[in-house]
């Protein structure tokens, strides 16, 4: 049987309908013309109704997530989920959320689709079997590629074809659906207790440059025709005049596509009384003037949380400012990771021009299609928060309350005070959705068009747009009701999406062999993921 949504107001940017009366049919886990007679009929008058949320970038599974679930045992103490059938399982939906609440939380919200973005290789095994315990929801993972020493001897060798084919290679044997480069060389110095502070700095063990790396990575994805660009953390992220890096690193691409993630985190100046101050507005001139420039934002959210991040030399920065417990990793020839939990508090000033500046991406940011909701989650929050910070862009007068509480010191210095912008409907369906699904490639996500999943979220429409987006009416899931007044009322599994490049040009079977025999704990046989380890593998086709 399938169902049919009637007198609710559609807002899908992707087919440009803003607040269209017409009634939305669902069959067989599709978007259909006809639903048929037999359908079950959903009156959403006096809402409004949108695909379901999809969110690009949320750490929910990996080597990472866990190291930091172990760290933070105090927020596993009293949360736990009825499931269907009515008995409980124990879990934290808190700043690490398990993989069973982490879709619970999210499905309540009106979301159906998320993307672990930074899992390594080596991890990726384990990060699939757990993104299968996470119901509700679809999923995808990205590979960590920044720092892959089999990567930086190709450069240093000048065999861009090579680098083309082992990227192809490590997408199918860790069934990933794209690339994440995370401080690139960066995290491979910190090996020594180094990091690289300019893009054009030479690693010491290998003659090559994090420009050498993005520009020859993000050439490669394109030519093998990966449906998302490159997803790219960037050097010096964290410290006064970050800002200069990402222009620096907007520049090196040359127009070339390219997703910065949790800018908030690279927006930093070092003005001001206290040397530290936003760069918003000049990095929103620059996105503005440069449309294959995407980002998501990393909003701040004032709590505690866990920062968690393949940026060993960030963690560590951060474990001595503050001195609190802190966890460092090493994958290999991989990557690395470093954990540390952070409480983010509106008497400090430094956290407070932190909180402003995000919603300052979001504010002179124009083009809402180039920057996407994210708290980065949990680094700079819960997912759980992304309500409020939708009440924060579409209501100013709250925003202004919001800013009334925050640290007076940091009130003078936060160009955040003047802006008057106010979000629509349309552009938060855009920034949650239509626009994620849209540069992630996911031709069959975040609109209501005829062949989409049947992924829906209908929201009451109130002037309270916290309660109405953390209160969906419904949520429908692949055609079937799974939330109801925000609350899960049918468990279902999803999908995981990943792709299968191909290329043939370069042979480095003996390169492969050689390395994993010489360096690695494993046996290169043993190293692929196979698809029993996806759940409802859904293969998405490459470019052309």
């Amino acid at each position: 049987m399938g169902i049919r949504i009637d007198n609710g107001e559609v807002i899908d940017p992707i087919h440009e309908e803003d607040c269209v009366s017409r009634s939305v049919h669902i069959k067989d886990g599709k978007i259909v013309k006809d639903a048929g007679k037999d359908a079950f009929v959903i009156d959403a008058k006096d809402c409004v109704v949108m695909a379901g949320g999809v969110d690009i970038h949320t750490h929910v599974a990996g080597p990472k997530v866990n190291f930091a679930r172990l760290m933070t045992p105090e927020d596993h103490r009293y949360e736990h989920i009825t499931r269907e059938g009515g008995y409980e399982r124990s879990g934290t939906g808190g700043v690490a959320a398990t993989t069973y609440t982490t879709g619970y939380r999210y499905a309540e919200m009106g979301y159906t689709t998320i993307v672990e973005p930074a899992v390594p290789p080596l991890g990726a095994r384990h990060a699939h079997e757990e993104m299968v315990d996470i119901p509700m929801l679809d999923k995808a993972l990205f590979v960590l590629l920044g720092n892959s020493e089999i990567i930086f001897q190709y450069l240093e060798k000048g065999e861009q074809e090579k680098v083309k084919e082992y990227i192809s290679w490590i997408m199918d044997a860790t069934k990933a659906y794209s690339v994440k480069i995370v401080n690139p060389g960066g995290t491979n110095l910190w090996k020594y207790r180094g990091n690289l502070s300019d893009i054009d700095e030479k690693l010491r063990d290998f003659n090559v440059t994090p420009r050498q790396i993005i520009n020859s990575i993000a050439d490669a994805m394109t030519e093998l025709g990966l449906p998302h660009p490159l997803h790219l953390h960037c050097n010096n992220i964290g410290l006064p005049d970050s800002y200069k890096t990402v222009i620096a690193t907007i520049n090196a691409m040359e127009g070339r596509p390219v997703h910065l993630t949790h800018l908030q985190f690279n927006s930093y100046g070092s003005s001001g009384k206290r040397k530290f101050n936003s760069q918003v507005p000049a990095l929103a001139d620059i996105i503005n003037s440069n449309p294959n420039i995407t980002i998501d934002v990393g909003q701040v959210v004032f709590g505690h949380t866990v920062t968690i991040t393949a940026d060993g030399p960030f963690e560590y920065h951060l474990h001595k400012l503050g001195g609190q417990k802190w966890y460092n990793g090493d994958v290999e020839c991989e990557d690395g990771c470093g954990v540390v939990p952070y409480d983010y508090k509106r008497k400090s000033f430094v956290n407070c021009v932190q909180w402003a500046i995000g919603l300052e991406l979001f504010l002179l940011i124009d083009d809402p299609w180039q920057v996407f909701l994210t708290t980065d989650h949990p680094n700079a929050g819960p997912f759980m928060a992304y309500p409020t910070i939708i009440k924060m862009l579409m209501d100013k007068d709250f925003r202004k309350e919001q800013i009334s509480k925050i640290s007076a010191e940091a009130q003078l210095e936060i160009p955040l005070k003047v802006l008057e912008r106010e979000y629509s409907f349309y552009e938060i369906a855009v920034i949650t959705r239509a626009g994620t699904a849209k540069r992630l490639g996911m031709t069959d996500k975040g609109h209501i068009g005829i062949g989409a999943d049947g992924d829906i979220a209908i929201y009451r429409k109130s002037n309270d747009y916290e309660e109405m987006f953390s209160i969906p009416a419904y949520v429908i899931k692949d055609g079937e009701i799974v939330v109801k007044d925000g609350k899960v009322v049918k468990q279902v599994d999803g999908r995981t999406y990943y792709v299968k490049p191909t290329t043939g040009h370069a042979d480095i079977k003996s390169d492969l062999e050689d390395f994993f025999e010489n360096y690695y704990t494993i046996n290169i046989n043993n190293y692929p993921v196979g698809l029993e380890y996806l759940h409802r593998p859904q293969l998405t086709p490459c470019l052309d």
